[in-house]
């Protein structure tokens, strides 16, 4: 999984940072596609957005926006399956996110 990251502390606004990533997105999604690499993804609406959930002693408990305090936030993923973490690499490195943000490349669990 590819995980798009960008800390919010950048100066830029939410938008200015998805519209820089954004271009050249569409190569790199028809580059994947062609090498067989791609299984899915979206982009995710601002950590603003969110609703965390959490259940403690059987209680359910919600706060707005992201549970974690951290400057890092993730802005969408990428589902994708690669002969080897060499070749995940690679495929992140050319994602135009890693300009603008970072990319967290992890590992899924096998069934």
């Amino acid at each position: 999984m590819l995980m798009f990251c960008s800390d919010a502390g950048t100066g830029m606004s939410p938008e200015e940072v998805q519209t820089a990533a954004m271009e050249g997105c569409d190569d790199w999604t028809e580059t994947m596609l062609r090498r067989g690499y791609l299984r899915g993804g979206a982009g995710l609406r601002p950590a603003a957005d969110a609703t965390t959930l959490r259940v403690r002693d059987e209680q359910v408990l919600l706060s707005d926006g992201p549970f974690a305090e951290t400057r890092d936030q993730i802005g969408g993923f990428s589902l994708i399956e690669c002969p080897d973490l060499d070749e995940a690499l690679r495929a992140a490195a050319e994602h135009p996110w890693a300009k603008v943000g970072q990319v967290e490349v992890r590992p899924v669990w096998e069934p």
